[in-house]
């Protein structure tokens, strides 16, 4: 029912009361306007919900505060952690209460006895780094371990891939507290069936007695209804009511209840030794039913995990540049299916019987690599950790994978989670598909073989009725089939708005009956969270969807080629449209996405924010011009454009090519700011610059000239600026070395010519010693030095960078044509010519440059094994500590940078795991960010620099990360170039040493 102008004008002023209560309360942020409450409106599922505010509260008290002042105001309340789930459950019309950013504490260790008390917000690969110095692990090992916090998992009783070992989240919960709607807080754990001793208040033990004499009531119902199954995560855990359950764990309980009976406030937990060996057994199969049926068998050899990766997978697998080695190291030939066997006992040696019985198991199946189709197949043993680490982040990026396919229809979550007997699971699956087949699709299958739970996926444009309706028809004839053999339709993820409607098919009249009792005694003002589990609505009611029947994008002037992708602008909408909010990107540690969010911990601050604001921002739900507006900017303004999420998001949203399509949008409205033009015409004016640079550098020795620039430019006051040289690389001959040598192209980008000559020299004197003929190209057009405009694209001037493409382009072409790299220093620069070039145009001038555009380590690494590389280098000895350039990581070039710098004898390399310096060209001088900038890079780069010794040499290939290490670390680094250049005098001097 569409509301009428009095009743929004009401809820608008009540909506402002609650947050202006809420602001004066709380001292966490309170986030009402329509930007932050559409960050929160979605999860991983298919729907969206804009609530009316999100609290993000700095500890328990004032969330708890939170949830009593709603409950006072009448409004309901939605707990959510790390907003990964795929059903819908974190998503409401009232307020939802954030724990993911500060209450993540672990609150108490118990090493000897294996437990710990937690916060609900820490996420489960954070604790578990906690744990690790200790030798424990919590074993729940969920593929969204990266992000996904302990409260959403015990609210959607999670397994993990190894549950045939470890259990649930269910079977290892040791207890909760807890806090009811009215804000009593209780304890929920083990209680004797006479509530002897239990220490509790009297209302609290009113509430446990009445759930026990439920359990009492309803045991032989329970019994004969709830599935013999271990996924079985549907409904409310009634069975830990029963008194043969005794004594009775009241946590379990509340462990899958998706935040719609209480507020937890602290969980403690059941803790494991760490897994100290391991093998991994890749078995494939030529047949995907011969597979399904093998599993029953493989799982009597004990290991601890069997999962699936079916041939859609692989395919798109093969297509995702991080995990294309792997699949080329594991995968023979073209299997229907891989079953992944994972054995992990104390003792390797056990481990490896174990594999040598799993390949005599496939023998006995009937299975080999000669064998026809049907029976084709065998095992890859894995047993080296690297390889096993790869074939875990595959598989764990399961559903992103599915979810890469650039097309309309995607694979769609709400039959995933099924769970049968493995007796069965050949049947199911091939019968699952013929129902797919019958209405007109076809599905994706991965995960959890060893028990049955399959995530299934049916491929549907839910933007379209007709899928719809498909959806719903697939949903019920796919439970009727679950229900026939006995097993779970809500085998994992949960229920939230994808399956509860379908509980009473399940579960029967009289358990549905249970369930709202429970429900009614724990909250009866319907505060939490409420059409969850109880009384829901219809799973395909559209207009609760991502994609609601009025959903539209109008067509769009974009600057970049879209073209891969379906939708308006050229297909903008649809590389928006990718993300699919399973959060990937909001990990802490490993890769570099997302910088911006480990310093800030904010929703707005990383990728899936940003893709989000960006989808209803196009589609008009943010109101008109939101691509072009102030909140847009903000939203984006701590992105570094690092590029990380085009490799590191499995699914490949670009944010750094989308903020230049809104900086475009924005510049085109508004026109560039003074901060912008200097940023961006710095190409045009450096060379006049460096002819006055004393008094072009006058600004960073004067405090007022610092002040003004900051005032008037937004540059900050904090930051020295580049200084100007007179000196700059302006060599008089545009060729170098032998006449007789390999030709190659050195790109003297602006920042090394003008700034950091020493650079371009010694990568020069490298390529000449090196037996090449290096150009260095002056410009077709004779005028100022070439420039690959990455600058203009910074402040979204793309036509200007267009032009200085332009002028590249007529310039290198001639040598591309014929086949000679293109070599350069700066890895922003150089890798414009592979990244935007080819999206700015799109003529075989620009293919064929791109295609040849090499950094310099790229370069001599293809060289040395190509054997043409010849280089007297003279050992070093001592120590690099070397940070790696953001875009040289996100498009796989940094290994060449390690593998260059260990050509030099006697140098030991050592690598900074670091994500983004922060500097990232303009943005750490801007006062706005210049503190995010300095936030980013004390996660981890510049706490390594000041850890290593004065005799290191600092290595970063990158000029602003250079300038960031010099501000925050007071150390100066170098270019690997110029460490070369050092190796090579040091065999000069060698050599002249032994003639002497």
């Amino acid at each position: 029912m569409v509301a009428t102008r009095a009743e929004k004008s009401r809820i608008s002023a009540e909506n402002s009361a609650l947050a202006a209560r809420l602001s004066r309360e709380i001292t966490g942020d309170v986030l009402f306007d329509a930007f932050s409450r559409g960050r929160y409106a979605t999860d991983a599922s298919f729907y969206q919900i804009m609530p009316a505010g999100v609290v993000v509260p700095r500890n328990m008290d004032e969330a708890l505060k939170a949830l009593v002042i709603c409950r006072d105001e009448g409004r309901i309340v939605t707990p959510r952690g790390g907003g990964t789930s795929q059903c819908g459950q974190t998503i409401n019309e009232g307020i939802v209460v954030d724990f993911s950013k500060h209450l993540k504490r672990l609150v108490s260790l118990d090493v000897a006895n294996r437990t710990c008390v937690v916060e609900p917000g820490i996420v489960l690969n954070d604790l578990n780094r906690q744990l690790k110095k200790h030798g424990l692990w919590f074993p729940v090992d969920v593929s969204t371990a990266s992000r996904a916090t302990i409260g959403g998992m015990a609210g959607n009783n999670s397994c993990g891939g190894r549950s045939l070992r470890y259990g649930t989240m269910r079977d290892n919960t040791l207890s909760i507290d807890a806090a009811l709607a009215d804000g009593t807080r209780l304890h929920f754990g083990k209680v004797p069936r006479d509530l002897a001793r239990v220490n509790s208040p009297e209302s609290g033990l009113a509430l446990v007695r009445d759930m026990l004499d439920l359990g009492k009531r309803e045991a032989d119902e329970i019994a004969a209804r709830f599935p013999k199954v271990q996924r079985r995560v549907g409904g409310y855990n009634l069975d830990a009511l029963v008194p043969r359950n005794a004594p009775n764990n009241m946590a379990h309980l509340l462990v899958g209840s998706e935040g719609t009976l209480a507020f937890t406030t602290q969980v403690e937990l059941k803790l494991w030794p760490t897994i100290r060996n391991k093998v991994l057994g890749v078995c494939h199969f030529g047949s995907f039913y011969e597979g399904m049926d093998a599993a029953q068998h493989l799982v009597k050899l004990r290991p601890i995990a069997v999962e699936l990766v079916d041939r859609t997978m692989i395919a798109l697998g093969r297509d995702i540049a991080m995990f294309r080695p792997v699949i080329d190291a594991t995968v023979r030939d073209d299997p229907d299916a891989l079953l992944i066997v994972e054995f992990a006992e104390e003792d390797q040696a056990d481990n490896l019987r174990k594999l040598k019985q799993l390949s005599e198991l496939m023998l006995d199946l009937g299975f080999g690599w000669s064998n026809p189709r049907r029976k084709w197949g065998g095992v890859v043993d894995v047993v080296e950790l690297t390889t096993q680490a790869a074939i875990a982040d595959f598989r764990t990026s399961g559903l992103n994978v599915m979810m890469s396919m650039k097309q309309e229809g995607k694979p769609v979550s709400f039959v995933e989670d099924c769970a049968v007997p493995l007796p069965h699971l050949a049947d199911y699956t091939e019968r699952l598909n013929a129902i797919f087949a019958k209405h007109g699709t076809r599905g994706t299958m991965y995960a959890h073989a060893s028990e049955g739970c399959l995530h299934v996926r049916p491929v549907l444009n839910l933007k379209l009725e007709k899928d719809v309706k498909a959806m719903r028809a697939i949903a019920e004839e796919a439970f009727a089939m679950v229900r026939e053999y006995k097993g779970s339709h809500s085998g994992e993820h949960g229920d939230g708005l994808v399956r509860s409607e379908f509980h009473e098919a399940m579960f029967g009249e009289r358990i549905i009956a249970d369930f709202r009792e429970v429900k009614q005694r724990f909250d009866p003002g319907q505060v939490l969270n409420p059409g969850k589990i109880v009384d829901p609505p219809k799973m395909d009611n559209r207009s609760l969807f991502r994609y609601a029947p009025d959903y539209l994008v109008g067509e769009l002037k974009t600057a970049l080629d879209w073209s891969a992708y379906p939708g308006a602008g050229g297909g903008f909408q649809g590389a928006i449209e990718m993300c699919n909010n399973n959060g990937a990107c909001r990990k802490l540690e490993g890769g570099v996405m997302c910088p911006s969010y480990r310093a800030t911990r904010n929703e707005k601050d990383v990728t899936r924010g940003r893709a989000n604001t960006l989808r209803l921002a196009i589609s008009g739900q943010l109101g008109p011009d939101a691509l072009s507006s102030d909140e847009m900017i903000e939203t984006l303004k701590l992105c570094v454009s690092c590029k990380a999420c085009r490799h590191e998001c499995p699914t490949g949203v670009d944010m750094a090519k989308m903020k230049i399509e809104v900086l475009a949008a924005r510049a085109a409205k508004h026109g560039p700011s003074l901060r912008d033009r200097l940023v961006g015409y710095l190409p045009r004016y450096a060379g006049f610059a460096s002819r006055f640079a004393p008094i072009a550098n006058w600004r960073n020795n004067s405090p007022s000239l610092r002040s003004l620039f900051e005032k008037f430019a937004g540059i900050s006051a904090k930051r020295a600026l580049p200084a100007f040289r007179r000196d700059v690389f302006a060599p008089e001959t545009d060729v170098f070395g032998a006449a007789d040598g390999n030709e190659v192209v050195l790109f003297a980008d602006t920042f090394n010519r003008f700034y950091e000559r020493e650079n371009v020299d010694a990568a020069l004197r490298v390529l000449v010693e090196g037996g090449y003929r290096v150009h260095v190209p002056r410009a077709a057009d004779r005028g100022r030095p070439l420039c690959c405009g990455r600058t203009f694209l910074s402040a979204g001037l793309v036509d200007q960078a267009r032009a200085e493409l332009a002028r590249l382009v007529s310039t290198y072409a001639p040598f591309a044509a014929r086949g000679v790299p293109i070599v350069g220093l700066e890895p922003s620069c150089l890798l414009t010519l592979r990244d935007e070039l080819p999206s700015l145009r799109l003529d075989n001038d620009a293919r064929t440059i791109s295609a040849h555009a090499l950094l310099f380590e790229e370069f001599l690494v293809r060289e040395t094994e190509a054997g043409r590389l010849q280089l007297s280098l003279g050992a070093i000895a001592g120590q690099v500590l070397v940070h790696g350039h953001c875009h040289q990581k996100s498009f796989g070039a940094f290994k060449a940078v390690e593998k260059t710098l260990r050509l030099i004898p006697e140098l030991s390399v050592e690598t900074v795991e670091s994500s983004c310096c922060g500097m990232a060209g303009a943005f750490g001088y801007g006062a706005d960010t210049y503190q995010a900038s300095i936030d980013m890079a004390e996660l981890s780069l510049l706490p390594a620099v000041r850890r290593a010794d004065e005799r290191t040499i600092i290595v970063a290939d990158g000029t602003s990360c250079r300038h960031q290490i010099k501000d925050g670390a007071a150390r100066e680094a170098i270019h690997v170039a110029r460490v070369l250049a050092y190796s090579l005098d040091n065999a000069k001097l060698t050599s002249a040493d032994s003639k002497e």
